[in-house]
């Protein structure tokens, strides 16, 4: 494979910011490299949905994108779909796109999940709120779920029930990360906390832009994290469903999301000043928590 270039190296690098390893040095080469090109979809089609793309428009000249629609995040979904289909029947034009080509081929992956991830950022760009826990739930079967189902196709360990299990962390994942990020969210004008939620725990969207959390706001933020506690005991099964190294890989996952809530519940849930993290030390406990098939 050739070296990334400075396009994929910028995107790539986000890896090391994750609650959870991506693909850590201890599972073989071809996983390594294969997981890092899933991400590397993932990653991309994050930033284009948040606007977070290298300056310079890139990306929006790799897709086709004319310079008037570089800033329209739907243009450059579309752009990115279209793309994203020619990994599957021709050839793509984005960096990113021609290292998951392999992949997917090696895999036998199909467009479904990939499709998924990209509806949720175009979702993000139209919704903004979410009235129920149900809801929000339906976007996380979009946002987050096709990535844990992709892990388990691209081992080769996909069966119905690891799908349900996986389904369960990557939700759990999601909320929580939803939960490290209540400022930055509403600082683009998103708010992932259901607002029937908000209303029984008397929470206003102006109490979640202060410095720091008031009581009610910090009432609420615990009920979600308990929320996000017991799905990740719901998947936390698929970890001794597996074995060797996918089972520490998957234990990652879970342990990573159980780290930051601990993380989230260690700073009294205010998470306004900024997103709770984990220390190395919480996370490898948690790790072997995970691996004892304890929780």
């Amino acid at each position: 494979m050739t070296r990334p270039g400075v396009t994929e190296r910028g995107t790539l690098d986000k890896a090391a910011a994750e609650n959870f390893p991506v693909a850590p040095f201890f599972l073989p080469k071809a996983w390594r490299t294969d997981l890092m090109a899933v991400y590397g979809f993932a990653r991309l089609v994050d930033d284009i949905g948040d606007g977070d793309l290298a300056p310079g428009g890139a990306d929006a000249r790799l897709l086709g994108v004319r310079p008037e629609g570089a800033g329209d995040r739907l243009v450059m979904l579309d752009a990115f779909e279209a793309d994203l289909h020619r990994v599957f029947d021709s050839t793509p034009s984005h960096p990113l796109l021609r290292r998951l080509q392999p992949t997917v081929r090696r895999r036998s992956l199909t467009p479904e999940p990939f499709l998924g991830l990209i509806a949720a950022n175009r979702q993000d760009q139209l919704v903004t709120r979410y009235e129920t826990y149900d809801d929000l739930l339906a976007y996380c079967e979009q946002s987050a779920n096709p990535v844990g189902r992709l892990v388990l196709a691209v081992t080769g360990t996909s069966t119905p029930e690891r799908i349900r299990r996986s389904d369960a962390i990557c939700t759990a994942l999601q909320i929580v990360e939803h939960l490290q990020d209540v400022a930055e969210d509403l600082g683009r004008d998103r708010i992932y906390l259901p607002a029937e939620d908000m209303k029984r725990f008397h929470v206003q969207e102006s109490d979640l832009a202060t410095k720091t959390a008031g009581a009610s706001v910090r009432a609420l933020v615990a009920y979600e994290a308990q929320r996000a506690r017991d799905l990740l005991n719901e998947g936390a099964p698929l970890v001794g469903s597996v074995h060797g190294r996918l089972k520490l890989l998957l234990a990652g996952f879970v342990a990573g999301g159980r780290a930051a809530i601990h993380a989230i519940a260690a700073a009294e849930y205010d998470v306004l000043p900024g997103p709770p993290k984990p220390g190395k030390l919480q996370l490898l406990r948690e790790v072997g928590v995970t691996l004892r098939g304890k929780g």
